[in-house]
């Protein structure tokens, strides 16, 4: 192995083959999360890791949990010796491969399992079979599976919540609760996110002991490069507004976020009506269905995905154009989550809201929360006919758009694919809104 610069990988403490891991994952320095989080976790303390998206944060936690299991191979008798719990199963395919691709450097055998819903069950009963070193699990299928004594935890050595505000809050309190249950209390604990609202310290206080807080800035490279704009419009006006801007911002690769499964459904398919190559992304869709979506979506053979908040954590997409806030994010830490799945590790990206003249107050909020103070565009036809929040100062109208490049169309072959996709689902033909 080449001799490693100061401040390396080295430096902190990885083993030879693991340095190697890193850099087969394009990590040729350690970034702010890594060289603050890898240290801790390796001496065994309990850790809060608080860094932007795309900033590396899985392999802060994942190159030193591995380093840590390097002695015996399994758990014996269905046991698990570390585990890492994420919200979403798009997540947790993508931290399952990650810990993968890191583990076939090591000179030990590693066992990681995937444990997420969405698929039969079996498979992953037979692969937890005779214990696993590390599991990356959904919170529901995780519980399901316990219950069905396909796998234990009484003897976990490491818990990693991933996305760990999400997972603290009231969506997941009863299914994390019951599986805290059946842990040791002696285990390692790590919580990794984006953003920790306030309102968590005293859950996290009860959960961890005497735990490392870090805090990682972005470099340069990291820094997010993300326009941040607000649009007026009237609710009815929303998607042909949404239209408009696909058409002329010459965005290639675009995500849509909607408050509902219907909507996903609804926007998706008005846009693609209009010529807009769109499709759904929610989770009613099969955990097929969804794989398929966001492969062909990595591919290039969807310009737009009309999603729910499931798209919204920790998903990796590269050469993401924009996001575009359709429905307002339910908490200001959702913005943030949000608008981070563009801007990724230094390129560019822009995120646009939609707000309507109902939205006001809660557009306030949000901005006051994340420091915000965009000014409220108006867009040249698409001016509401009252505004958002008529004690508000407005901005001048912004000047309408103006050529660009148009996104590209899809083929015949594309339209005829997408056609019966759509017409697979039975979706009614909605004529307003």
């Amino acid at each position: 192995m080449p001799t490693e610069s100061p401040g390396g990988f080295a430096s902190l403490g990885l083993l030879p083959a693991l340095q190697v891991a890193a850099s087969s994952l394009g990590f040729d320095h350690p970034t702010p999360i890594q060289t603050l989080a890898i240290p801790p976790v390796l001496s065994g303390r309990d850790l809060i890791g608080a860094a932007q998206t795309g900033s590396g944060k899985t392999a802060a936690f994942a190159l030193p949990l591995l380093q840590r299991l390097q002695q015996p191979a399994a758990a014996p008798g269905g046991r698990v010796r570390a585990l890492v719990m994420v919200p979403t199963r798009e997540l947790a395919a993508q931290v399952a491969e990650v810990l993968r691709r890191l583990a076939l450097a090591l000179p030990w055998k590693t066992r990681v399992v995937l444990v997420a819903g969405g698929v039969s069950a079996n498979p992953q009963r037979l692969a937890l079979r005779g214990g696993a070193d590390v599991v990356v699990a959904t919170p529901g299928r995780l519980l399901d599976l316990t219950g069905s004594n396909a796998l234990r935890l009484d003897r976990l050595e490491t818990l990693v919540l991933d996305e760990a505000d999400r997972l603290l809050d009231l969506g997941f309190a009863d299914e994390l609760q019951a599986l805290l249950a059946l842990m040791p209390p002696s285990r390692q604990q790590l919580l990794f996110s984006a953003t920790f609202p306030p309102a968590l310290d005293a859950l996290m206080a009860s959960l961890l002991h005497a735990p490392v807080r870090v805090e990682a800035p972005a470099t340069p490279a990291q820094e997010p490069r993300i326009l941040q704009r607000a649009m007026a419009v009237d609710e009815g006006r929303r998607t042909a507004l949404l239209r408009h801007l696909l058409q002329t911002a010459g965005w290639e690769r675009t995500l849509v976020f909607v408050a509902t499964q219907y909507a996903t459904e609804h926007v998706a398919w008005k846009l693609y009506k209009s010529g807009v190559f769109a499709t759904p992304f929610h989770g009613g869709l099969s955990q097929g269905a969804r794989r398929k979506v966001l492969q062909e979506f990595r591919d290039g053979q969807w310009d737009v995905v009309v999603t729910t908040d499931l798209a919204a954590r920790g998903l990796d997409i590269a050469g993401l154009d924009a996001v575009v806030n359709y429905d307002l994010p339910r908490s200001p830490v959702d913005y943030v989550h949000r608008i981070g799945r563009t801007g990724r590790a230094g390129a560019e990206g822009t995120a646009v809201t939609l707000v309507t003249p109902a939205d006001g107050a809660h557009w306030q909020l949000i901005q006051k929360r994340q420091s915000l103070s965009l000014p409220l565009e108006q867009i040249e036809g698409f001016a509401p006919e009252s505004l958002p929040d008529a004690s508000a100062p407005m901005a001048s109208m912004a000047p309408p758009g103006t050529g660009g490049i148009k996104g590209k169309r899809p083929s015949k072959k594309d339209k005829l694919r997408a056609a019966a996709a759509m017409a697979a689902a039975a979706l009614p033909d909605p004529q307003a809104g």
